[in-house]
């Protein structure tokens, strides 16, 4: 490959893929494509550019925009409206022609170009009524899947494949889920790889700390600045669990898939932390407060957020056993990582 396109390229995992790209094949050529549309995306051009990474601002809705990239050999899809509150206001216009429109619009030019695909998709496909109505038991800190489920695709150990996509998902959920079905069609018809992961919560350097761009990042600058925060829903007990996945784990799957793409070309993939990479918000409180030196106040907010659910943790075996990748990054290790970017750039 002599030529590579991200999209999304100025957010935190694209931004992230177009580094490692240039850290790890030496001379290849890698376009990042973004319309700047989340505030703070801007912050990463200069690291690009001094990486040598060339820097288009376009749209994916705009299927022009990329085809003025020019010729590619394989294109990381990565934009996205994230934001499982999006469209939530009335207006979901935005999510939907990004997350779907905008996947088809990438799986039209690498058609064209003939040119492979990653498409990071999302375990917000899963139904919601679903993973609410799954049997928990509550721990001292921490919510937990419970050892007997009725429900296909959860057990104990997480989420997997088979969970209900069916259903109440979210506007960003339902736009992914709808990408990945036209994915599938472009998939069966054409003779070029298309990867589809459905990733979990991700973290690492390169997040500034805005609540839409994840809660670790988030929690972190606010024990650092001191400001106020809430454990919102489910009695304010802060019990919620989640896995996190640190992107550089994330990143060395992504170009193992990359180097060899016909071997993945089937099916989906959930990617995430996984059970021993799991924590609950009272559990980052602790691990922050260790990390930062400062303790903060979290205050209580028992009613419940749209489409929040109690209990979410990936079940990563379907790719472990395809790819033989493992998680290596531990939960600690990730916030003090995301805790030293976000000093090293406050000083810069």
């Amino acid at each position: 490959m002599k030529r590579i396109l991200v999209t999304g390229g100025a957010g935190f995992v694209g931004s992230s893929i177009a580094l490692s790209l240039k850290d790890r094949y030496e001379n290849l050529d890698v376009v990042v494509l973004d319309n700047l549309w989340r505030r703070g995306s801007e912050r990463n051009l200069p690291r690009l550019a001094a990486k040598g990474i060339t820097f288009q601002c376009g749209d994916v809705r705009q299927k022009s925009d990329l085809e003025a990239v020019g010729k590619f050999d394989f294109l990381f899809e990565c934009s996205a409206e994230p934001s499982v509150l999006a469209g939530a206001d009335g207006n979901p216009d935005y999510v939907i022609q990004t997350n779907l429109q905008g996947a088809i619009n990438c799986a039209e030019v690498c058609r064209q170009n003939n040119a492979g695909m990653s498409f990071l998709s999302t375990s917000r496909v899963y139904s919601i009524k679903t993973l609410a109505g799954a049997a928990i038991d509550e721990k001292d800190s921490r919510y937990e899947f419970s050892l007997g489920q009725k429900s296909a695709g959860i057990s104990s150990l997480g989420v997997s494949e088979e969970c209900s996509t069916t259903g109440f998902k979210s506007f960003y959920g339902a736009s992914k889920y709808a990408a990945e079905n036209i994915l599938e069609e472009y998939r069966e018809l054409f003779d070029w790889p298309i990867i589809i992961n459905r990733c979990g919560l991700l973290s690492g350097p390169g997040q500034f700390g805005k609540a839409d761009q994840g809660i670790i990042p988030f929690w972190i600058k606010s024990h650092i600045e001191q400001k106020s925060l809430k454990y919102i829903g489910f009695n304010g007990s802060g019990k919620q669990l989640r896995d996190v996945l640190h992107i550089n784990d994330l990143i060395d799957l992504l170009f193992l898939q990359m180097e060899n793409p016909e071997k993945f070309n089937n099916g989906v993939y959930n990617v995430g932390g996984g059970y021993n990479n799991s924590f609950s918000l009272c559990e980052l409180t602790k691990i922050c407060q260790d990390v930062t030196g400062k303790t903060l106040a979290v205050k209580e907010q028992k009613e419940q957020r749209y489409a929040d659910i109690p209990v979410y943790l990936t079940n990563n075996a379907k790719i472990e056993q395809r790819s033989g990748w493992k998680v290596k990054i531990n939960v600690e290790e990730i916030v003090l990582d995301v805790y030293n970017w976000l000093q090293h750039f406050k000083k810069g």
